[in-house]
């Protein structure tokens, strides 16, 4: 059962796609300002576990209980965004506002002031106005970090937010979802391939291989 302190809890749950399971009886909670790191090889079900999370997925069998209203800011392995449109880092960051309006509804003054906030949150604020197909890697990724806080989220879901950054740009990132955790009281849960960077930043680990999720351990 979930308790008072779940944001998100799975009961022996399967995801996939097509009917055909790819993280299979997974059970395991969500917890209220917790910072947990997901392990595991690729193409061990890592991404297809933070899908469900997110409501991607719906379950194949199990149950999905979430807290009523829980709002989710997610950041994906890859982004999509087309280079040739000529998107600003606001334009992007903007984005995450849209939950909130009716369809068709043109976003106000709120909504921006939000985009504008989730930028200075991420320490990219002086990049609003430029274009984000030119922007680094690391710039990029505190932009679309941004626009998941500019959600409003009780929990952020972060597939892999340093894959490819040199260490420099990697450390900095970490540094930033430190910083947000303590000052928005926000849970994270973060798949990552280089658990030598995490360092004391999480509280435990969640391993998934062939699909399992394995192991929850103190980090």
């Amino acid at each position: 059962m979930a308790d008072h302190t779940s944001l998100l809890h799975l009961e022996k749950v399967d995801f996939g796609y097509e009917g055909r399971p790819v993280v299979r009886g997974a059970s395991l909670a969500v917890r209220a300002d917790e910072f947990a790191v997901v392990l595991g090889s690729n193409g061990s079900g890592k991404t297809t576990l933070m899908r469900g999370l997110l409501g991607l997925l719906p379950p194949l069998s199990g149950r999905v209980i979430r807290r009523p209203g829980l709002r989710i800011g997610y950041v994906p392995q890859r982004e999509t965004l087309d280079p040739l449109y000529p998107l600003s880092a606001f334009d992007v960051t903007v984005q995450g506002t849209w939950r909130d309006l009716r369809p068709w509804q043109p976003g106000g003054t709120r909504q921006r002031a939000r985009a504008h906030e989730a930028l200075e949150a991420c320490h990219a604020g002086p990049l609003a106005r430029q274009r984000y197909a030119e922007l680094s890697g690391g710039q990029r990724q505190r932009v679309l970090l941004a626009r998941a806080l500019a959600t409003g989220p009780e929990l952020l879901l972060l597939d892999e937010p340093t894959a490819g950054l040199d260490p420099g740009a990697e450390r900095a990132i970490l540094a930033m979802l430190r910083e947000l955790r303590r000052t928005r009281r926000v849970a994270i849960w973060m798949v990552t391939h280089h658990l030598h960077a995490i360092g004391g930043l999480a509280d435990r680990t969640v391993s998934v291989e062939s699909g399992r999720v394995a192991e929850e351990c103190a980090a």
